[in-house]
Parts: C-alpha cells; sequence; structure tokens
C-alpha cells in the first residue's frame, strides 16, 4: 500500500464512525479540566485571559483523540503509519 493511500485512509478513518463527535466530547472536558488548572487565576481577577492558550488547550485534546482513534481503526485493518 503506498504512503499517499495509507494517508487518505487514515483521514477517511479521521471523519467517520463518530470519530469527531467522541473527539470533540474529550477535547470539551480534557480542555475544560486543563484550562482551569492552567489559566485558574483568571477566574479570580488576578491575570488576564490567554486566547491562544484557551484555543490550543482545546485542540490538543481534541488531535490526540483522533489520532487514537485512527491508530486503532488502522491498527485493526493491518495497515501501520509507518
Amino acid at each position: 500500500m503506498s504512503t499517499r493511500s495509507i494517508w487518505k485512509l487514515a483521514c477517511s478513518c479521521a471523519v467517520s464512525d463518530g470519530v469527531p463527535r467522541r473527539s470533540f466530547y474529550v477535547a470539551l472536558i480534557v480542555g475544560t479540566v486543563l484550562n482551569l488548572i492552567n489559566q485558574g487565576d483568571v477566574l479570580f481577577g488576578m491575570a488576564s485571559i490567554n486566547w491562544l492558550k484557551l484555543i490550543l488547550t482545546y485542540c490538543v485534546p481534541y488531535a490526540v483523540c483522533t489520532y487514537g482513534a485512527v491508530s486503532y481503526q488502522l491498527n485493526k485493518l493491518g495497515v501501520t503509519l509507518e
């Protein structure tokens, strides 16, 4: 299987079988907890909000969850990204 077809299959897996929805929910929960930990002082008015950190704190769990789901699906099909 060519590298291009493997990446095409990986992208297909990333948008199928409810992966985006599950990744969104994980990012919402984990991102919120991490934002409370990392920017909790904003809630008490001791600092201003860092919007870049806030956005990235939600994007990272989404990407990790999606990667895990895609690698699981590809492994089930006997395909590796390496």
